[in-house]
């Protein structure tokens, strides 16, 4: 026990020294910028090319929200990117197969739209072009955080790479945001996307070259064991009969929820204004029930299987009548064995949708309650309260768009990126769950600069001239109330990036290797999920009580994450798991 926790202690700064000049991590910046990228440029500047165009309304540019939808539910097709090979690419890797086919899709994708002027007559190719790359975008954005919980290691930290892909998310927004505008300014939007077009396809060039997980083991392991490369016939496992009840019943809901929100897609895009479906109702009444339908119902089920198998019921026995029973497919010993291409099927669909939440409900057990509470209430604060910051900058408080574009969009990117790297520091050097928490509260108490804002910024002005920041403010052609919301953002950025650290880096460390993909995507959509649903909420809350109100509710929403942290934090201290342990093996498990 004392050399596992040797293993897991804190890396300490030389090892984050030593982290940064890995090629590994080297990547992950690279893959975080090209998860960034994409996201910006299609839910974010392609609304200023279709507004400079001239030609398309307000509720055609509406209806290009809805791709945003891809990224929220990028879960359901995850199970796929688990089990699925590209033909002739699978020698790149597990997941790098996925990694470059998609940017190379989003790049191809981005330079074809370069050659599309927007009009009433092109939005509907336009539309599906950034549908594509939308697609590809949420893709890249499962297998990329699959990857980096399955690349980790004693050095290149999970840690570590969650903080660096952050790092390159964030510089890609400004690039595909900022960069962008500033571009099209001086030149056209075409002469922007084929740019960016171009970049993502030297990025998937670049990602042949990156790091893959034990791809050699994997492939030695499956070309051994084509009987049964799963496990899932040998003795101690669940009868195939049940699991097929099992799979069945998972099967629908994740095929109801697939269709549901596929057709809701197609009407979106194709029917006539007045005839399309409302995505606000939509989210905020099918939103709840996909969620059921595959998350909740398929957890509670896949709890059920691992209490009986546990408890030894109906498992395949160690023998039949009297003899030590074979797997292999063909031979009559085993009345479980693979005897068919249907039989081998249903264990792959059965790997690829059971196994991960199987394998998450039997680690966490009964605390897979305050694991989910605490995925759900973590990062809701910031998330609820991003879709109102431009109201509240330019109407509530009167600032200029110029004002807040270099508050907001320069200074609190910069502001963000520093949070990232003191995150990071402070997850190598205090360790995972204090960083957390305290994140957490950071996140909170700094809604209460903007309660400040929303009665006058007195307090935050008075801090900012204590330290001299208003003078330096001053010094380059701001003012006083300039100098007050620049502090006001970067107080709250640097606590987000503090936060956004720890949180990815905690997800990072609760799924496992080879079923990650399902894992983080099934959680992190959660995250964006719940979001969305309160925006509705507390926009009413907004209208009738106001700002100030809105902020000490946020703050204390924000506290509740900070007791979820504790109750984990001792959770795990009580279970013996490390600071800084690694993502779990389910092999290693199991071999133990």
């Amino acid at each position: 026990m004392a050399d596992a926790k040797t293993e897991t202690k804190k890396p300490g700064l030389m090892t984050v020294l030593r982290s940064l000049g890995q090629a590994k991590t080297g990547y992950m910046l690279l893959f975080g910028f090209a998860a960034g990228l994409p996201y910006a440029l299609v839910l974010g500047t392609l609304y200023a090319w279709l507004s400079d165009s001239g030609e398309i309304d307000l509720e055609t540019m509406g209806v290009f929200s809805l791709i945003g939808l891809a990224y929220a539910f990028k879960f359901l097709w995850s199970p796929a990117l688990d089990r699925v090979d590209i033909p002739g690419l699978r020698k790149l890797g597990k997941r790098k197969q996925w990694i470059v086919t998609a940017q190379v899709v989003i790049g191809a994708a981005l330079v074809s739209l370069s050659f599309i002027a927007p009009s009433n007559e092109t939005i509907g190719i336009f539309s599906l072009l950034a549908g594509l790359a939308a697609f590809a975008s949420a893709t890249q954005d499962v297998v990329i955080d699959a990857w980096r919980v399955d690349v980790a290691d004693e050095i290149a930290t999970i840690d570590i790479l969650s903080t660096v892909y952050q790092m390159g998310y964030r510089v890609a927004a400004l690039v595909g945001g900022a960069l962008a505008l500033f571009m099209a300014e001086r030149t056209d939007w075409p002469t922007v996307y084929l740019s960016m077009g171009a970049i993502m396809l030297v990025v998937g060039i670049a990602g042949l070259w990156a790091p893959d997980a034990e791809v050699g083991a994997t492939l030695t392991r499956d070309d051994e064991d084509r009987t049964d490369p799963h496990g899932l016939r040998v003795t101690g496992q669940i009868v195939p009969r049940v699991r097929a009840y099992a799979l069945g019943a998972v099967g629908v809901l994740w095929g109801w929820a697939l269709i549901t929100v596929g057709v809701f897609m197609v009407r979106s895009l194709t029917s006539n204004p007045e005839a399309r479906p409302d995505s606000v109702a939509f989210i905020s009444t099918m939103g709840p029930l996909i969620v059921v339908a595959t998350v909740v119902i398929p957890a509670l089920i896949a709890a059920w299987l691992v209490r009986v198998q546990r408890g030894g019921q109906h498992v395949i026995p160690a023998t039949f009548d009297g003899s030590e029973p074979t797997t292999q497919t063909g031979k009559s010993l085993s009345p479980y064995a693979a005897t068919s291409t249907g039989d081998r099927i249903m264990d792959h669909l059965y790997r690829a949708l059971i196994l991960p939440l199987t394998d998450l409900v039997g680690r966490l057990g009964w605390a897979i309650i305050i694991v989910l509470a605490l995925v759900l209430t973590y990062r809701i604060t910031d998330a609820i309260w991003g879709s109102f910051a431009y109201p509240f900058y330019l109407g509530e408080l009167e600032y200029t768009k110029d004002e807040v574009a270099v508050a907001s969009k320069f200074f609190g990117v910069g502001a963000l990126v520093l949070g990232l790297a003191v995150g990071g520091y402070m997850l190598s050097v205090i360790g995972r769950m204090l960083t957390l928490t305290l994140g957490a509260f950071l996140a909170a108490i700094t809604n209460l600069l903007y309660a400040d804002l929303a009665i006058g910024g007195t307090r935050v002005q008075a801090f900012s001239d204590t330290v001299g920041f208003t003078r330096l403010v001053s010094a380059m052609g701001g003012d006083d109330r300039l100098a007050t919301l620049m502090m006001a953002i970067a107080g709250e950025n640097i606590a987000v990036g503090i936060a956004g650290a720890a949180f990815v880096a905690y997800l990072s460390s609760i799924v496992a290797k080879g079923y990650s993909a399902v894992q983080y995507a099934l959680l992190s959509s959660l995250t964006l999920l719940v979001g969305t649903l309160g925006r509705g909420a507390l926009g009413q809350m907004i209208e009738e009580q106001g700002y100030f109100h809105v902020f000490i509710l946020t703050t204390l929403i924000g506290m509740f994450a900070v007791v979820l942290c504790i109750v984990e934090w001792v959770r795990q201290s009580r279970s013996g798991q490390a600071q800084n342990a690694p993502p779990p093996d389910p092999d290693a498990v199991a071999a133990e």
